[in-house]
């Protein structure tokens, strides 16, 4: 009996991931890491495994897996996050962890004994909050004890006293990475959370690399003052700053000539907000992405001095922290080939591309030889309530992964 994908099972497993989190109002998903629905759902996932047979286990930083085969022989990993982005989609993360224990389900069904074992991994703290990716880094040697005594979100709050809030202590991190050939490669499926596939009609697709990540912490400083005693040329507006700021980004990413640069202002905060105040303080982030290192140094080099002259003529003060730095990644050639071969196989259209997202796989890459599964998303939408894929795209994807992970657990 040749293991096949149970849809149905999928959907349900699916859709029991996503009975966690649900907002209240607006739609949409809110499992940010670390908070009390992203530990239930990552009990709940455990006990899944657990009655699947697997051998459960987790790490210092919450990760949860299940292998399927022998407890001590190097394992080839595959899954995703459970997190999610505040009010964020159905599909972001959860189907890549749900696809992997579907595909160890039909093995299981099927009576295939993989000769190497397979480890589902659902990995903790992957949207960033705290400004990294917190599983994968963890799983691949990566956290510092600097960087994990430090790392906060975008609300002060400090990763450490998160963790700590939830039982857990925080210093384990540093105690849990996988050793050097432990893990023979890393497989994720994700959506693709952007149009390309949906609008070429092709199934599949194969990122070849994914662009790296700059996380900036901004803050500009002036004074608040009456709104209508101050003269406009005697302000120190911060708000007038950071709109000066935000209009030169499309120059910015002129100048290198990259068509994978992205600079993105995200969180805002004013201070004080109020109609009648002129803003005395605005706290931003901003994120800086592209396929090349030196292109991203180059834009933040850019953006430092854009912001700069905006703080100088409006007078106020500047201050830039660098949260975070990942570092774009190629994904193994030869991964890509055999996922490519068995796209083929299955007579699955099949596209290469780059990744515009940061994922658990680019990470992984330190690790083990790492590569990904996109299926497409409909209008592009991600990290949004309306972040939908279609279900007959799935099954391709999740047929894909399963063909896979026979194929690599055989050799």
């Amino acid at each position: 009996m040749r293991p096949e994908i149970n849809s149905e099972r999928l959907r349900k497993l699916l859709d029991g991931i996503n009975a966690f989190g649900r907002a209240e109002e607006g739609g949409g998903f809110n499992r940010v890491g670390f908070s009390d629905a992203d530990m239930a759902v990552r009990d709940w996932f455990a006990r899944e495994m657990e009655a699947d047979g697997l051998i459960v286990s987790r790490d210092g930083a919450n990760s949860v897996f299940g292998r399927y085969g022998a407890a001590d022989a190097p394992a080839i990993m595959v899954g995703s996050h459970l997190d999610t982005v505040a009010s964020g989609g159905a599909f972001d993360g959860a189907l890549g962890a749900a696809v992997a224990l579907e595909c160890v389900r039909a093995m299981k069904e099927a009576g295939f004994a993989p000769a190497h074992p397979i480890e589902v991994a659902a990995t903790s703290e992957e949207e960033g909050r705290f400004g990294g990716m917190l599983g994968s880094q963890t799983i691949a040697g990566l956290v510092t004890r600097d960087w994990l005594e430090s790392a906060a979100d975008a609300d002060g709050m400090l990763l450490t006293d998160a963790m700590r809030a939830q039982g857990l202590e925080p210093k384990t991190i540093l105690s849990s990475s996988r050793p050097k050939g432990s893990v023979r490669a890393f497989l994720e499926l994700h959506i693709e959370q952007g149009p390309v596939l949906e609008r070429e009609g092709i199934a599949i697709g194969l990122p070849e690399g994914a662009t790296g990540i700059v996380n900036l912490h901004v803050r500009l400083s002036g004074i608040a003052n009456h709104s209508g005693t101050t003269p406009m040329d005697m302000r120190a507006d911060a708000f007038a700053g950071l709109a000066e700021i935000a209009i030169q980004i499309p120059d910015m990413i002129a100048a290198p000539g990259s068509k994978d640069a992205r600079i993105t202002i995200g969180k805002v905060e004013l201070s004080p907000n109020h109609p009648h105040t002129i803003p005395g303080e605005v706290v931003f982030t901003v994120i800086i992405r592209d396929a090349r290192e030196e292109v991203m140094r180059g834009l933040q080099t850019r953006f430092g001095e854009a912001a700069g002259e905006a703080a100088r003529k409006h007078g106020l003060s500047l201050s830039i922290e660098e949260n975070s730095f990942i570092a774009p990644v190629a994904f193994d050639a030869g991964l890509i080939d055999m996922l490519e071969a068995e796209a083929r196989r299955l007579n699955l259209p099949a596209r290469r591309m780059i990744s515009g997202a940061g994922h658990d796989a680019q990470t992984m890459t330190a690790l083990c030889p790492s590569a990904m599964i996109f299926v497409p998303s409909r209008n592009g939408i991600s990290h949004a309530p309306d972040e939908h894929s279609d279900w007959a795209d799935i099954e391709k994807g999740a047929q894909l992964m399963l063909a896979a992970l026979m194929r690599l657990s055989a050799e």
